[in-house]
């Protein structure tokens, strides 16, 4: 079964314009979690903790040992 080329005709796809001031909100966003993932990962331990206990420590342990963090 042969399909006929003037059957298709192709629609140029329009590329959404994102001005940066409805960017920055979720840019912002996006870069307090990375850090607040970063500190539970890399720095919630010891005497840095903000969380009493040892749960956070050793929920990420794994993880931080496989981004290269020390923590023993």
């Amino acid at each position: 079964m042969a399909q006929s080329a003037t059957g298709s005709i192709f629609q140029p796809v329009a590329i959404p314009v994102v001005s940066l001031r409805e960017l920055m909100p979720w840019a912002l966003f996006g870069g307090l979690l990375m850090l607040l993932l970063i500190y539970f990962v890399g720095a919630e331990q010891g005497a840095t903790s903000l969380v009493h206990g040892r749960v956070i420590h050793e929920f990420v342990h794994d993880g931080r040992h496989l981004l290269g963090f020390p923590c023993h």
